[in-house]
């Protein structure tokens, strides 16, 4: 396993919930702190991603692309629980490894928050959009991850059931005075499924219509401006 793949699982499964448990304790907008230090630990990961050599304006550009697409996904759709989002963020994992489908996760969380409203819950969705980036990017490193339309888009309905969308929910149970009795944990997963759900339509919608074409520009990018070289021999 890549050195910045290891890494990328460091922060996201230690530090990143032990920086989300200590924001919880601090008092006033603490998510501003909490968010900038996801962002400073995602950073590492990231550019280990580039195995040594310094990333060139161009690569990075390519990245932030990407961000930029996945913010404007959330923001400018209208309808609720139905955002193109996901999908933007777990194909930029798979094209271009796991810590930049990480970082596009993050950032896209907490870029679009301007828009839609900053609050406690940032971090929180950063994490989990960033897990959704993660996940893609270190199955598709990995070789398990077929890139056909029809397999994406059923990795993404499941990826945003099972794994984004519970990430996300878990938010209330850190956030709300609830606790967490039996019944407080099945009444936020149960609220939470008919989004998730309607979310996990979308997010598979959009890789069956535009996985391919999406990928293969990516990869012609990629293989142009040698973004994350090593990435495809491992």
């Amino acid at each position: 396993m890549k050195k910045s793949t290891s890494v990328s699982l460091l922060v996201f499964f230690l530090l990143i919930p032990a920086t989300l448990f200590l924001g919880t304790k601090l008092p006033g907008r603490s998510y501003y702190i909490t968010s900038t230090l996801i962002i400073l630990q995602m950073l590492l990961p990231f550019f280990l991603a580039f195995e040594g050599r310094k990333p060139q304006a161009r690569e990075l550009v390519v990245i932030a692309v990407m961000c930029g697409i996945s913010i404007v996904s959330r923001v400018a759709i209208p309808i609720p629980h139905f955002k193109p989002t996901f999908a933007m963020i777990m194909l930029s994992g798979i094209a271009f490894g796991p810590e930049a489908g990480f970082m596009v996760g993050a950032v896209t969380a907490f870029g679009s928050n301007f828009f839609v409203g900053q609050g406690a819950y940032t971090p929180w969705q950063m994490m989990a959009y960033g897990a959704g980036g993660l996940l893609s990017g270190f199955l598709s490193q990995k070789g398990w991850l077929s890139r056909k339309p029809i397999y994406l888009a059923i990795f993404g309905f499941l990826s945003v059931l099972l794994w984004v969308g519970p990430l996300l929910d878990l938010c209330s149970l850190f956030l709300m005075p609830i606790g967490f009795s039996k019944k407080a944990i099945i009444a936020v997963f149960a609220s939470g499924l008919p989004a998730n759900l309607m979310q996990a339509g979308c997010t598979a919608a959009v890789m069956l219509l535009v996985s391919r074409p999406l990928l293969e520009r990516l990869d012609r990018i990629k293989l142009k401006y040698g973004m994350l070289e090593n990435h495809d021999k491992l």
